[in-house]
């Protein structure tokens, strides 16, 4: 598999299949889920948020058949860089931060439904269907 076939999804993404989103199931779907990724960020995101036990539990299992990224100290230093250089003009958050540089050094579009929250970030690619 080439890393340019490769998509990033955010959190979003992932709640809205969560939520039963036929027409985000069907994008997915599209790029494959063999070529579906998620970070550590994401991951930590979607755990917090699980409302009970049952919940965490299959947000794992399910997280767990997609190849996930760590946050290496390089994503990190780029995090910091963007939030030093966005956070005030833009309100970039250090989670989205983590997201943005993650894509960023795995050279990958990030598929997002907050297209506003990271247009702005040079160099980054927002995957579109």
């Amino acid at each position: 598999m080439e890393k340019k076939h490769l998509v990033l999804c955010d959190t979003n993404i992932f709640i809205e299949i969560y939520r039963g989103n036929e027409t985000i199931t069907q994008n997915v779907e599209k790029i494959g889920i063999e070529n579906i990724v998620v970070s550590d960020v994401i991951l930590a995101e979607l755990l917090f948020g699980a409302r009970n036990k049952k919940e965490l539990q299959f947000i794992k299992k399910d997280l767990s058949q997609f190849v996930q990224l760590p946050i290496k100290s390089s994503i990190s230093k780029e995090a910091v860089k963007l939030v030093d250089k966005y956070s005030i003009s833009h309100k970039l958050s250090f989670a989205d931060a983590l997201i943005a540089a993650t894509v960023l050094y795995f050279e990958m579009p990030l598929y997002t439904l907050n297209i506003k929250d990271f247009k702005f970030i040079e160099g980054i690619e927002l995957f579109m269907i």
